[in-house]
């Protein structure tokens, strides 16, 4: 028997004990079993966390910000110390292939890297004598406290594209991590405890919907960060929005990997496999549909077939494993209705994931919530299988005779988070870029998420917010800059001015 865990929150510095009442079941989803209850915070608890994040502020925010980044620096270290074990702990809850949870850890401790610059992020521009007497510079000041809605599929990385920087900047932080896979969030506040950061600075409240209406509705909250399904960013956009919040809401995608005939198909093959299949295509840049030029999809698919039937599926500890299972069993049959539907709406089925024998997976994973690769091919626009997000490991390809064409089925998509373009031709790739209509565009890389100085986003329903997370772009998003003119007695004019100042 597993023993089944209770697992809370951490509220000012401390592991606190859930007193909703409600809990959700944590499962290891490659085995079935259910291995811890997420306590759920009703509004009291929520409104406890945010008190003790606004109690925090005032001290946090004055201390300086070479002093933060030290805190973050020890934090660097615990969290390259500690790695493989958050790695583990990703690898029960999520199930993903244990090399790529440790990615996304590494992924994440960049961003930490990127924040502990905090100093010179923060750095203002000063304009000396703008008008006689008179001199005026800017500089960036935090907001207070934030709070950041996280989903499954990165359950380390993604709270780390919001809070080193929100916190680096002077804000305090309140996380609610999503309640499938809620160990590692609580695993790194202890973490940034132990490096050193202030009680009540950091705290991670598990919840549900109710928990981020709480956060949404408090006044005390100054901004939201979320990446989650499309739906849902556009509500908490709205919500936030209509309660004078700042908000950045990454939402859902369908990412497109162009390849030209030109391409080299090996690679391109390699390309489709990894980013369609890696972390059972449970990754908001996944590459979900292959668009295959001219006559290069005589060549590649009989390749496709073949590596989607060889995809080494497997529990996610296994060093061999390529793929782990589906996060849960809800996952799993809405994964199972899209392909039945692809069946239905006349795509082509070459490979079906349904079939997949749990018994392969490893010894105790034959109630585990598992599936293999499916691969489509002749998939046309109208399709759902086209058209929605899946989010699981189904590669669906379409058939255009050229680029022209290529382009022209991307930018009409309404999700505009990730695109990929194989070729051997420099101009078209420039062409390329230069005219996609989304926000992270690869060339020969199928999965482009920027490093941490850059910053992550998508376009259209993909992003609600005019800013993208982390990197500079996320010091701007959880600081405001205030402008200040000054200019002293011995400058100062006799008599009042009624105009408009000028530069004089």
């Amino acid at each position: 028997m597993t023993h089944i865990r209770a697992i809370d929150h951490f509220i000012n510095g401390t592991p606190v004990s859930n007193r909703s009442g409600r809990v959700h079941p944590v499962t290891n989803p490659a085995t079935g079993q259910v291995t811890g209850h997420a306590g759920l915070a009703d509004e009291a608890q929520v409104n406890e966390a945010v008190a003790a994040a606004a109690a925090a502020f005032p001290a946090w925010s004055e201390t300086p910000p070479i002093r933060r980044a030290r805190v973050l620096f020890k934090f660097l270290a615990l969290l390259n110390e500690h790695k493989e074990e958050l790695a583990h702990l990703i690898t029960a809850e999520h199930g993903k292939v244990f090399s790529d949870a440790l990615g996304e850890v590494t992924r994440g401790i960049d961003i930490v890297e990127f924040a502990c610059g905090i100093p010179q992020l923060l750095k203002g521009d000063y304009t000396d004598q703008v008008s006689t007497g008179i001199d005026n510079w800017t500089l960036r000041q935090p907001l207070g406290v934030v709070a950041g809605v996280t989903p499954f599929n990165f359950p380390v990385m993604v709270p780390m594209w919001m809070f080193p920087v929100a916190i680096a900047a002077g804000n305090t932080f309140v996380l609610k991590p999503s309640p499938t896979d809620p160990t590692p969030a609580l695993r790194v506040a202890e973490l940034f405890t132990e490096a050193g950061l202030p009680d009540g600075v950091f705290n991670v409240i598990q919840g549900d919907k109710s928990a981020v209406d709480a956060l949404l509705e408090h006044p005390e909250v100054q901004a939201v960060s979320f990446v989650g399904s499309t739906p849902i960013a556009n509500h908490i956009y709205e919500t936030g929005a209509r309660q004078g919040k700042r908000v950045q809401a990454l939402g859902g995608a369908k990412n497109h990997m162009v390849v030209m005939p030109d391409a080299d198909i090996e690679q391109a093959v390699d390309a489709l496999i990894g980013a369609g299949f890696g972390s059972a295509g449970e990754r908001c840049m996944a590459i979900s549909v292959a668009v295959l030029v001219g006559d290069v999809a005589d060549r590649v698919m009989p390749e496709l077939i073949r590596r989607t039937r060889a995809l080494k599926v497997r529990h996610g500890e296994d060093p061999a494993a390529e793929m782990g299972p589906i996060v849960t069993r809800a996952a799993h049959d809405r994964i199972s209705t899209y392909i039945a539907k692809g069946v239905e709406e006349g795509a082509e089925l070459l490979v079906d994931g349904r079939d997949f024998d749990n018994a392969s997976a490893g010894t105790g994973c034959e109630d585990g919530f598992w599936m293999g690769g499916t691969l489509f091919d002749h998939v046309s626009p109208e399709m759902s299988i086209y058209k929605e997000e899946i989010f699981g490991p189904v590669l669906a390809c379409v058939r255009v005779p050229d680029m022209a064409q290529a382009l022209q089925l991307i930018n009409d998509h309404e999700f505009g988070n990730g695109v990929a373009c194989f070729t051997s031709d420099g101009n078209l790739a420039r062409e390329f870029s230069r005219q996609v209509q989304v926000g992270m565009v690869g060339i020969n890389v199928p999965i482009p998420v920027p490093m941490a100085w850059h910053g992550f986003g998508g376009w259209k329903k993909s992003l609600f917010g005019d800013t993208h997370a982390y990197g500079e772009e996320g010091v701007r998003f959880y600081t405001k800059q205030k402008s200040i003119m000054q200019r002293w007695s011995a400058s100062i004019g006799k008599g009042a001015e009624f105009s408009m100042p000028t530069a004089k």
